[in-house]
């Protein structure tokens, strides 16, 4: 079973790339971060025609997530019950038995700002939330994807000087994704060699991705029962090369 998480930075856009990326890489189940679309405007004939059913939870010009599973989806829930938030960045489903969460945390802008303690406050409802959600899925085992727009730590980092304390790598950041691993839950691409220098974002400006200029920030975070399954974890830099790319890559991770 493969499982995957891709920040399409605009589903109306990148639509033509998903497919081609869905066909080249028919993974089981594929989590998408800011969508940008309503859900009227949604694009589920696509999707299933390519294969897959489809949950999502979006709103106009930002955020909004997706799940796309080739296996029955059920037992949907969009946001953090305990954080009302009107903001899109959280759907959760059972998929093969297994707890699939979506996530699209906060950028939270700059440490100076309210949309970063907007980020921490979201962060620190998501561990509440997360707790329960593990425990009830205990047995069939629980991964949450996405875009953290954290990087763990400075191996992370293209240049960790220079953003040390910036939001992405700050420490109260850095310490809110701690919290979370603390669950219980694996970094399922430090479950395995990996180059140096591997990141899943890269700023479009100043030629971030020809320079390798990035950041790993997008994580597939696995409970004891999945981490167990894991026997890969990569990330795809293929699409990132393609005509107007997403900022973000795919990464995936593999089960046995």
């Amino acid at each position: 079973m493969k499982i995957a998480t891709w920040n399409v930075n605009s589903l109306k856009v990148r639509l033509p790339h998903l497919l081609t990326w869905l066909a080249e890489n028919p993974v089981d189940v594929l989590c998408l971060q800011e969508t940008k679309l309503t859900d009227d405007k949604f694009p589920i004939a696509q999707i299933n025609e390519a294969g897959y059913q489809v949950a999502f939870s979006g709103q106009k010009t930002y955020n909004g997530v997706a799940i796309l599973s080739k296996h029955p989806i059920s037992d949907v829930v969009k946001n953090n019950p305990r954080y009302p938030d009107a903001q899109q960045r959280i759907l959760a489903a059972t998929i093969a038995g297994s707890r699939f969460i979506c996530a699209y945390v906060p950028n939270g802008q700059s440490v100076d700002s309210d949309k970063y303690g907007y980020k921490l406050a979201w962060l620190a409802a998501l561990r509440d939330w997360l707790a329960d959600e593990m425990a009830a899925h205990a047995g069939a085992g629980l991964a949450i994807l996405g875009d953290y727009n954290i990087a763990p730590a400075d191996q992370d980092v293209h240049d960790p000087a220079a953003w040390a304390g910036q939001v992405l790598c700050s420490d109260k950041e850095r310490a809110a994704l701690t919290a979370l691993t603390d669950l219980g839950l694996t970094d399922a691409f430090r479950m395995f060699q990996q180059q140096d220098k591997s990141f899943s974002w890269w700023d479009y400006r100043m030629l971030g991705y020809q320079k390798n200029k990035g950041l790993r920030i997008d994580h597939i975070l696995l409970s004891a029962v999945l981490a167990e399954r894991c026997v890969a974890c990569a990330i795809d830099r293929a699409p990132r090369k393609w005509e107007q790319p997403s900022d973000h890559a795919p990464v995936i991770a593999t089960l046995a």
